[in-house]
């Protein structure tokens, strides 16, 4: 008898909360307040990782042939760690040679908007190498002033 009552009072609730979703714009953060949320990889790691993706089991990973043909390849494409904004909403990979300078540097040059699976990606290019990208269950557009002026371009979820 509670149950009844009870299930009614929690689909009205859900049902209300459901009119105050709002349409939102999303853009491109400024990379100088990026902070770094992992270490990166000690040459020891990387050989280590090296070994295992290169090794017995390489037909695992699709990689192409090339990356594991020299440890140096190898060292470019895995010497990464984890950024994100300082807000948490866009994270993305930077490479550990660069160091932090020439990110705090970087101008937004590109935000494409694209569906992986429920996932809504919305992917923001930099000048310098670099894409942070951000993922929502929202459905997003990418905005028409992308093309005429990448520095500003805007993404509407709803």
């Amino acid at each position: 008898m509670l149950r009844t009552p009870f299930i009614q009072l929690v689909g009205v609730l859900l049902l209300g909360t459901t009119g105050l979703v709002q349409a939102e714009t999303i853009g491109c953060p400024e990379l100088a307040t990026a902070v770094q949320v992992n270490a990166c990889p000690t040459e020891e790691e990387l050989q280590y990782t090296f070994k295992g993706y290169c090794g017995d089991n390489a037909r695992m990973y699709d990689k192409g042939d090339q990356v594991c043909t020299d440890f140096a390849l190898y060292r470019l494409m895995k010497n990464v760690s984890l950024w994100e904004t300082k807000d948490g909403r866009f994270d993305g990979y930077v490479s550990c040679e660069t160091g932090p300078v020439p990110l705090a540097e970087g101008r937004a040059v590109k935000l494409v908007v694209s569906k992986q699976g429920s996932v809504t990606r919305v992917a923001c290019s930099y000048d310098v190498g670099v894409t942070f990208t951000h993922r929502t269950k929202a459905k997003c557009t990418a905005a028409a002033e992308c093309s005429s002026a990448p520095g500003s371009c805007k993404a509407e979820c709803e």
